[in-house]
């Protein structure tokens, strides 16, 4: 199923959920569960921290913008403000801006996150944050130095329509043979046209078509191990 097909399908502001092993949330739509089964919290350090050269790169006095297709749960989110906090030195401002199709609700984000106590600090503030009824533009001003902005609705039009650009993207949509419309050819160039001249991109994905969009649209490609024995990883520069 398409993100055109749900789009016909399934109402915009949710999806079906399956609980695994406790905590870990499963979309129905999708077939597929939301982080690697193994550490989810650990997999976004190695392939979306290390995989951009963060915390490295945000060491510089600029505020530092990441984008993210798919924010899920908001592990990505909470791991990186974590970093971010620890390593933090110069730089100003961090303003997260996440693309989600279908935002969960507070408690299953609550519920999925509980898992890492690493994260329960950064966890609780998201979710008493977060809107009872997510859609649109979601803004969080969670300190004065964290932004989150989650964009509720098709990846393409919301990025289509954004105003920042970026200089790291997490692109975390679901397995690319379940929801190949996240990593289309038109939605990798939008992604390489929004990333800032030395910006990067990372991915747990490997496949071959989005190793040759993400080509075409301009980005330098280089393929790394993959976490949890995952064979093969994405990550890229735009010269």
């Amino acid at each position: 199923m398409t993100e055109t097909d749900l789009r016909q399908s399934h109402p915009p502001s949710r999806q079906s959920l399956e609980w695994h092993e406790g905590d870990m949330p499963y979309s129905m739509e999708f077939g597929d569960h939301f982080y690697c089964r193994t550490d989810g919290r650990l997999e976004c350090g190695h392939v979306f921290l290390s995989g951009n050269r963060l915390p490295q790169r945000w060491q510089k006095p600029e505020s530092f913008v990441i984008g993210e297709l798919g924010f899920g749960t908001g592990l990505n989110f909470c791991e990186t403000w974590r970093q971010w906090k620890k390593t933090r030195t110069t730089a100003r401002r961090l303003h997260f801006v996440s693309f989600e199709r279908f935002p969960m609700p507070a408690a299953d984000i609550d519920r999925a996150l509980s898992h890492w106590p690493e994260i329960s600090e950064e966890r609780q503030a998201l979710v008493a944050s977060w809107p009872e009824t997510p859609e649109g533009h979601v803004d969080l001003d969670l300190t004065e130095e964290v932004r989150l902005t989650v964009v509720c609705g098709s990846a393409l039009e919301g990025l289509g329509a954004s105003e920042h650009t970026f200089d790291a993207w997490y692109l975390d949509g679901f397995a690319p043979s379940r929801n190949p419309d996240m990593w289309s050819r038109e939605l990798m160039q939008l992604v390489f046209d929004k990333t800032t001249s030395g910006g990067t991109f990372a991915t747990y994905a490997a496949a071959g078509f989005v190793r040759r969009n993400l080509e075409a649209a301009g980005f330098i490609v280089e393929r790394r191990p993959g976490f949890a024995g995952k064979r093969e990883m994405l990550r890229g520069d735009k010269p």
